[in-house]
């Protein structure tokens, strides 16, 4: 769990409106929400996966072809 040194802005009726966050805080929480992202498009390629697998010099190959 995150936690922050956090300071809101309110509206003149007392609702939060905004944040601030020490820049740390904003950067810790940003490499978590890369982090995230990159293990959920990890898990969507492990569902689509087939199995089947070329090499990588193959698929190089190809692509200067079709370039």
């Amino acid at each position: 769990m995150i936690t922050t040194r956090s300071q809101y802005i309110t509206d003149q009726m007392g609702e939060k409106k905004s944040i601030i966050l020490p820049i740390k805080d904003y950067n810790r929480m940003l490499e978590t929400l890369e982090e995230l992202e990159d293990i959920c498009l990890y898990d969507k390629a492990k569902q689509e996966d087939d199995g089947e697998y070329i090499l990588f010099s193959k698929y190089l190959t190809e692509r200067k072809k079709n370039a």
